[in-house]
C-alpha cells in the first residue's frame, strides 16, 4: 500500500493530519483526557494569570493541545527512525495515556529494535531540556507556567518511558539488549514483559506508599490513575509476552517439509478416476494440469468430500479444483513468520508449492500447518 492510499481507520479515531509520512489519529479518550487537564490546570492558570474567569479553562485546554504536540513529536520521532530502516508505518494514534505509533512489521536486528525504541524518550528529554532552557529568559504569566509545565511533563515522560517493561520504550530497549547477548528475540521479549509486569505492580500500589516516600496524600484521582495505568502496562507487557510464546513456535514450521505428496492429473478426468488414482498413488492432493503439463488448479478436499460417490463419475475434476490465482503459488522454502504472512495474505485451504525454477513439489494445506503449529507447543 503506498502512502498515498485511504487507509481504514480504527473505530473510535479522527484523523487530524499527517507526520511524516503518517496518519495522525486522535482517538475519543483524548478529548477526555484534554478536557480533564483543562480543568485540573484551571488553579494553576488563575494563580499565573488572576482575572481570566471562565477563560482559564480555554486556556488549560491550549496547554493540554500543546502538551500532546510534544508528544505526537516523541512519536513521530519513533516514525522517523522506523522508515529509515524501510518499515512502513500506518499512524500515529494520541490516546488517553499518550500515543501510539503502529509499524508494520519487527526489527530485524537487536540494533534497529534499539534505535526505534530509545529515539522517543530522548526526544521527549529534549524537549524538556529545551523547556528548561527557555524558562529561564520567559516572563512570569501564564507563558511561563505553560513553560514549565511542558519541561516538567517531557522529563518525566522521557524518564518513565525509559523504565525497563514492555509494553514501555524502556521496555523494547530491554528487549533489544537480551536479545543481542543472547540471540533470541522471543526470549528479550519475555524478560521485558516480566519487567512491564513488576512496573505495573510498582504502580499499582504507589499511591499505598507516596505519603511516606514524598510525603503527599493519595486522593482518589491517584487511586484511579494508578489502577489504570497499571492495567494498561500489565496488559500491555502480557501480551506481548503470549505473541513471544506463539512466535517462538514459528521456525518449526516449514513449507516444504509439510508439503503433500501430489497427483497431478488433467482438468478434464472424471473426479471418480481421479481419486482413484490419488488413493493408488497414495497422494494426500490433486492438482489440475493443461495439456502440456502446467499446474491448473488445485482440487478442493472439501469440495470431494462434499460430492457424493454416486456422482463423481460424472463430474470433471476441475469442477471441484480452484484455479491458481495469484497468492496460491509458494515457493517451498517459506518457512516461519514469512509462511504466515504469506498464508494470511490469502487465505486458503491449500496452495501450491514450488521450485525456484516453477517445479512442482506439492500441496500445503492449512490444517496441515495448524497441527504442525499445535505440534511444535508440546
Amino acid at each position: 500500500m503506498s502512502d498515498s492510499a485511504p487507509r481504514s481507520r480504527p473505530p473510535g479515531t479522527l484523523k487530524v493530519g499527517t507526520v511524516a509520512g503518517s496518519d495522525v489519529l486522535i482517538s475519543s479518550s483524548w478529548f477526555l483526557v484534554a478536557g480533564l487537564i483543562a480543568v485540573i490546570v484551571a488553579p494553576a492558570v488563575d494563580e499565573a494569570q488572576p482575572g481570566l474567569g471562565g477563560w482559564k479553562y480555554l486556556a488549560g485546554l491550549a496547554f493540554a493541545v500543546i502538551l500532546y504536540l510534544s508528544v505526537l513529536l516523541h512519536e513521530a520521532s519513533h516514525a522517523v527512525m522506523a522508515r529509515r530502516y524501510g518499515f512502513s508505518v500506518t499512524s500515529i494514534t494520541l490516546h488517553f495515556l499518550g500515543g501510539m505509533t503502529s509499524i508494520e512489521g519487527e526489527a530485524r536486528k537487536p540494533r534497529q529494535e534499539f534505535l526505534i525504541a530509545v529515539v522517543g524518550p530522548l526526544t521527549s528529554l529534549a524537549v524538556g531540556a529545551i523547556a528548561l532552557g527557555v524558562r529561564e529568559v520567559t516572563p512570569e504569566g501564564l507563558l511561563l507556567m505553560a513553560v514549565e509545565g511542558l519541561a516538567g511533563a517531557n522529563l518525566l515522560v522521557g524518564i518513565l518511558n525509559l523504565v525497563p517493561g514492555l509494553p514501555l520504550d524502556g521496555g523494547r530497549v530491554l528487549k533489544s539488549a537480551v536479545w543481542g547477548l543472547t540471540g533470541n528475540m522471543h526470549r528479550g521479549t519475555i524478560v521485558a514483559g516480566w519487567g512491564g509486569r513488576l512496573t505495573a505492580a510498582a504502580v499499582l500500589f504507589w499511591p499505598f506508599l507516596q505519603e511516606e516516600l514524598i510525603g503527599t496524600t493519595p486522593d482518589m484521582v491517584d487511586y484511579i490513575l494508578a489502577f489504570v495505568i497499571s492495567a494498561f502496562l500489565w496488559s500491555g507487557s502480557t501480551a506481548a509476552m503470549a505473541s513471544a510464546r506463539l512466535r517462538s513456535r514459528l521456525p518449526h514450521l516449514v513449507a516444504r517439509e509439510l508439503a503433500r505428496r501430489t497427483l497431478t492429473v488433467p482438468s478434464d478426468l472424471p473426479l471418480a478416476e481421479a481419486v482413484r488414482r490419488a488413493h493408488e498413488a497414495q497422494a494426500g492432493s490433486i492438482v489440475t494440469v493443461t495439456s502440456s503439463g502446467a499446474p491448473e488448479g488445485i482440487v478442493s478436499e472439501a469440495a470431494v468430500q462434499a460430492t457424493p460417490a454416486d456422482r463423481q463419475p460424472w463430474v470433471a475434476v476441475s469442477a471441484v479444483a480452484r484455479s491458481l490465482e495469484e497468492g496460491l503459488r509458494l515457493p517451498a522454502g517459506l518457512a516461519g513468520e514469512d509462511l504466515v504472512m504469506a498464508i494470511s495474505r490469502t487465505p486458503a485451504a491449500e496452495y501450491l508449492l514450488v521450485e525456484p525454477d516453477g517445479s512442482l513439489v506439492g500441496v500445503l494445506a492449512t490444517a496441515d500447518v495448524d497441527r504442525a503449529f499445535r505440534a511444535a507447543g508440546h
